[in-house]
């Protein structure tokens, strides 16, 4: 027996010895598809236990059986499953799986699954919004986002940008929504002082950007309350992750144009029509036409033809530097970024400039508790050009007459002998800055006392200093005969704190709760100073410290609000297919009456993954498919911060000191817009998750609107802002993404489109504007109300007008007030084609806006056929002549007001379709980039509003003038408003 057992004994020894002579050692490298290293990469022999992770740069060694097979994987990379064979070193490089990155949604105070999400957002990526030569990161998003209409306004560099999230929710309260960055609610009001606004938002690099996430309906938004009926744009700022340290720099430059331009008379025909004009009411004679050309500057034999329209334009130029290093450990993350970006714009005389720096880092004291610090500091400088209703704007230059000439013969100066303000000597001379220094930071302290409680404390700063100094010295029109100068500077600090407290709890596998509780206070204080002067010694003293007589200004003038909120949100999931979500907030503002400074906002939603259902499972069609409907109440608090108080103004008297009570009457029972959302949406997925989207309906019902009242002055009040009036917004919105070729060469389209419904349903009183924009009860914010424009009569050329009957009159008293055009689009929408085929990607974007209306209304003074001697539109040569003709355009009649009063005339379509953006770039392949010392390069081409198609006669149909500072219904009017700039550039991208 004792014989028999060592046999046994030493056979298994050798059976051992001989398995473990036949496994190997395998090491090798987990990379991105960067090249960069992936820590915490799982790699697993198949069928087994026997596994590792990679290291901090990506290593491995494993010792695996003879033949065997490894599975590598990792949250956010599609897993790889590999056969050793005779190999002893592997190298794996993991493709980023996009479907699984796309699940993480960021929301209000949180994140959530894409698939449990029971509220309608949009979110975009970085790579939406990086390399893009706009000013703002909104520019870059156009077209891209459904149920969000953007509107750049104006071709001026730094110019605000209007944002409308299904639709208009308010009529004189503000209708942008609230912009969070990090978390932390920001200013993005413009707070300087010219009628025309800036774009706060410009002070953001858009390269610094992680991912945009737009709260569209009350389930997603209402955890913002008061301020979330127009939505509430969340933006994340990129911070660093576990792994080798990547450093990223970038370059690109090019030049712009603008995207359109008018045509007007040349000196030729410019003599020919106002000839004529001045002929047709009964001055012919040679010598008296040439005493009526004299009165107003101009010589009718001159050779001169000066093409003043070009004038107001140049080439522009863009270019930006930016460089970011990003990485870190188990411990700590960083990400640091600086950039510089400098555009010279289309326009003479505009010019923006930013410089920026972040540092964003997080640290992971211990297991349970975390910190972190988000920090940016940026300094702008805006070179602006005056707004559109000011003489000196440049564009204002195409009504001189060709037959002036831009230099004045006499002195070889520019002619300042104009039929109107030569706005070259002004832009030339007069300097117009807008400086800003910006810091937007915030920190935060995140706890885990137990499993799955996570505690959470953050504070936050935006802070904004704004200088605005102007110097136009004498001898310019701006400056008079002495020289005038201004000089203004506003602080705004806007502080908050964040303090959250979120469970979840998860009962028997199928059951899944989050709960979040939390508090929130915020501040903003703006003081403002600003001083005038006039009388300057020269061109070398510009401050107004030199100035001979202080004009005016305000020493100091302050302006504060303030919030404090508690929240609160539940999420509830049963087996991942029945989805139930609820939020409430309740706010305080300092802004509303006594009587109501606390409103509570609500929101519930729920959710049925109807894939997740036994009867979908394992079908090759529907991969998913969710249905959601939520009902929710947010509000408007966006007012001035002191409209329910009655206030005093110091009023000085000789050497006395005095108060007086404001025009304005406070109400103590001024309370929020409130505004009740109904929203029911689908989610898809087909084939593999070829075909793919969203559709969603909704119903928005705005109650309490903020409008101020007119008072009769016989009492020395003027206004009191009144919770009085209700409109509705109703829309269906269509998200389509598909996946047309995914192989080697690979094609996918993103479509979008947004139709809304927009209507006054209750008003005490019309409100009309003096550009026709009216607001009245049963009509769409913003309706063209005004005379009907009836064409030509062919008899004898009258200017024709719809009468009460349906008739046509040539008196336009005769013609009834009336809707005559309407602002707002039938839909709005854009589609996104992206090609690659090995190294090489091709981007095309295309939006679109239909349906619209223009009110053209500097056409009163540049389509008149001769009214005036402003230089004319070349349509005007159209004009009626002889009986019997067909044309639209009256017969020439100088200072006889034959159709130039304002009317549907000059209400045109505004339709159009735009080329965006096309992006084509390459990448080399990693073995070539690694030669210099390089993980990743990729060169580029772009092209910015490449093309447009449209019927508007203007310049740009996507306008809407702020030159008259009115209220937020004034839509789609243009008032010599400068088109967009078209823009060609090229780029680098390189990883190191």
């Amino acid at each position: 027996m004792k014989q028999k057992f060592l046999l046994s004994l030493v056979w298994c020894l050798l059976l051992v010895t001989t398995a473990w002579a036949q496994t190997r050692t395998v090491t090798g490298r987990v990379t991105d598809a960067d090249g960069s290293g992936l820590p915490g990469v799982t790699v697993l022999e198949r069928g087994t236990t026997n596994g590792v992770s990679t290291s901090a740069d990506g290593a491995f060694s494993l010792t695996v059986q003879p033949n065997a097979f490894l599975v590598v994987s990792s949250i956010g990379y599609n897993t790889q499953t590999i056969s050793i064979g005779n190999q002893s070193e592997i190298n794996v490089r993991l493709a980023t799986n996009e479907t699984v990155l796309n699940e993480a949604v960021v929301v209000g105070y949180g994140s959530q699954s894409k698939s449990e999400v029971t509220g309608s957002v949009t979110q975009l990526s970085s790579k939406d919004v990086e390399n893009v030569p706009v000013v703002s990161f909104e520019q870059a998003i156009q077209g891209r986002t459904p149920g969000v209409t953007i509107n750049q306004t104006s071709g001026k560099l730094g110019a605000g940008v209007q944002i409308r999230v299904r639709g208009a929710s308010s009529v004189t309260a503000s209708n942008q929504p609230l912009y969070v960055i990090d978390g932390i609610p920001v200013t993005s009001q413009d707070v300087g002082t010219d009628v025309e606004p800036l774009n706060p938002l410009a002070d953001l690099n858009p390269n610094d950007i992680e991912s945009i996430t737009i709260l569209k309906d009350a389930a997603s938004a209402a955890i913002y309350g008061s301020r979330a009926s127009n939505g509430v744009v969340l933006v994340t700022t990129k911070s660093g992750r576990q792994g080798q340290t990547k450093v990223n720099v970038g370059y690109y430059v090019g030049t712009s144009e603008t995207t359109r331009r008018q045509k007007f008379l040349n000196a030729a025909q410019y003599k020919e029509l106002f000839t004529e004009s001045l002929g047709n009411i009964g001055i012919t004679e040679q010598e008296d036409l040439e005493a009526v050309f004299a009165d107003f500057g101009m010589d009718l034999n001159t050779d001169v033809d000066q093409n003043w329209s070009e004038e107001a334009f140049r080439t522009g130029k863009v270019s930006q530097y930016d460089a970011n290093v990003s990485g870190g450990d188990a411990k700590t993350r960083f990400y640091l970024s600086t950039t510089y970006n400098d555009q010279t714009g289309v326009i003479i005389g505009n010019r923006f400039r930013r410089g920026s720096a972040r540092i964003n880092l997080d640290h992971s004291i211990t297991e349970k508790v975390k910190v972190g610090l988000n920090l940016s500091l940026t300094r702008s400088v805006n070179d602006r050009i005056p707004n559109d209703n000011a003489f000196t704007n440049p564009v204002q230059l195409n009504a001189l007459p060709p037959l002036q000439p831009k230099i004045d013969p006499e002195t070889g100066e520019l002619n300042q002998r104009t039929l109107y303000t030569n706005n070259l000597v002004d832009i030339s001379r007069v300097t117009n800055r807008a400086g800003t220094y910006r810091s937007f930071s915030n920190a935060y302290l995140s706890f885990n006392p137990i499993k799955n409680l996570t505690i959470r404390t953050e504070a936050g700063a935006d802070f904004l200093n704004l200088n605005e100094d102007i110097y136009a010295p004498a001898g310019t029109s701006s400056g008079g005969n002495t020289g005038e100068g201004f000089s203004s500077q506003t602080q705004v600090l806007n502080y908050t704190t964040n303090n959250t407290a979120n469970y979840l709890l998860t009962l028997n596998e199928a059951n899944t709760i989050e709960a979040l509780a939390g508090f929130s206070f915020q501040r903003s204080d703006l003081k403002q100073t600003s001083a005038e002067g006039r009388g300057f010694p020269n061109d070398e003293f510009t401050r107004i410290a030199s100035a001979a007589i202080k004009t005016g200004g305000s020493s100091s003038s302050r302006d504060e609000f303030s919030f404090v909120s508690f929240f609160g949100r539940v999420n509830y999931a049963y087996q991942g297919k029945y989805l139930l979500s609820g939020s409430v907030r309740r706010d305080g503002s300092s802004r509303f009456g006594a009587n109501n400074q606390y409103g509570t906002f609500g929101a519930g939603s729920v959710g049925w993954v109807i894939s997740e259902e036994g009867f979908l499972q394992d079908n090759s069609i529907v991969n998913f498919l969710k249905l959601r409907a939520s009902y929710g109440l947010t509000g408007n608090a966006e007012i001035g911060n002191f409209l329910s108080r009655g206030l005093f103004t110091a009023l000085p008297y000789a050497d006395q000191a005095g108060i007086r009570p404001s025009t304005v009457v406070g109400n103590p029972d001024l309370s929020w817009e409130s505004t009740a959302q109904t929203d029911i949406g689908l989610e898809f997925g087909f084939l593999d998750n070829r075909i793919s989207g969203e559709i969603d309906v909704y119903q928005k019902n705005t109650d309490d609107l903020l409008l101020g009242r007119q008072l009769l002055y016989v009492n020395g009040y003027s206004t009191v802002t009144e919770n009085v009036g209700k409109l509705e917004n109703r829309g269906l919105e269509i998200s389509l993404n598909t996946r047309n070729f995914d192989k080697e060469f690979k094609w996918n389209t993103n479509f979008n489109i947004s139709f809304n419904r927009n209507e006054i349903t209750e008003l005490t009183a019309p409100i009309q504007s003096g550009q026709l924009a009216s607001v009245r009860e049963g009509e769409p914010i913003g309706v063209f109300w005004g005379r009907k424009y009836a064409g030509v009569d062919p008899a004898n050329g009258d200017a024709l007008y719809y009468a009460e009957d349906g008739s046509t009159t040539n008196d336009i008293t005769e013609s009834p007030l009336q809707v005559v055009g309407n602002p707002n689009p039938d839909y709005t929408g854009g589609i996104t084609n992206t090609f690659s085929f090995k190294g090489f990607d091709l981007s095309v974007l295309g939006q679109f806006v239909y349906g619209n209306d223009i009110y053209n209304s500097a056409g009163i003074y540049q389509s008149v056929n001769g009214d005036y001697f402003d230089n004319q539109t070349i349509d005007q040569l159209d004009r009626w002549q002889n009986p019997g003709d067909i044309t639209d355009v009256p017969q020439a009649r100088f200072g006889d007001a034959n159709g130039t009063q304002a009317s549907s005339r000059w209400v045109t379509k505004g339709s159009f379709l735009r080329v965006k953006n096309v992006t084509f770039g390459y990448t080399l392949p990693s073995s070539v980039a690694k030669l210099g010392f390089l993980q990743t390069a990729r060169l580029y081409v772009q092209a910015q509003n490449l093309a447009t198609i449209t019927n508007y006669d203007g310049y740009d149909p996507e306008v809407n003038t702020a030159a008259f500072g009115q209220g937020n219904y004034v839509l789609g009017v243009d008032f010599y408003t400068p088109p967009l700039a078209k823009t060609f550039l090229v780029g680098i991208n390189l990883g190191f």
